[in-house]
């Protein structure tokens, strides 16, 4: 799991969802940070099956996972149970048994925390994941 210098899991809830909230049929779950721990996407998945039983489950991914997506916990029940959609980031190819989302933000949270560089960055949150990351920075 990754251990760095990023917004806690209580920030990141309330920015996605400021951003997603309120639109229609979107449901934005606090599982994971609920479990105050981190979560493996198969332990998450399982409790979405149990609790919304979809007919199809769609887990998107950056391609940037693609490469070592193969070592995560419990990879081949994972695969069994949801159908990975790819957004594409750094030109990474992406192969053609998964879904590829095409999208036109070429970005990773990686490079915000980075660079500071909120360019790409939603404006509905733009200033607060500035000054989030600055703080975190001067700390």
């Amino acid at each position: 799991f990754k251990q760095s210098f990023s917004a806690d899991e209580k920030q990141r809830f309330l920015w996605v969802k400021k951003l997603w909230g309120h639109l229609p049929k979107v449901e934005i779950c606090d599982f994971e940070t609920k479990q105050k721990r981190p979560v493996p996407s198969i332990e998450s998945v399982k409790y979405l099956y149990k609790l919304y039983n979809p007919s199809k489950f769609y887990l998107l991914i950056g391609a940037d996972h693609l490469e070592k997506l193969h070592l995560w916990h419990d990879f081949e029940k994972l695969n069994s149970l949801v159908e990975f959609v790819i957004a594409n980031r750094n030109d990474i190819k992406i192969p053609k048994n998964f879904k590829d989302l095409k999208t036109d933000k070429k970005i990773a949270s990686s490079f915000i925390r980075n660079t500071l560089n909120t360019n790409e960055v939603c404006e509905e949150i733009k200033d607060e994941v500035k000054k989030y990351y600055e703080k975190l920075q001067k700390n």
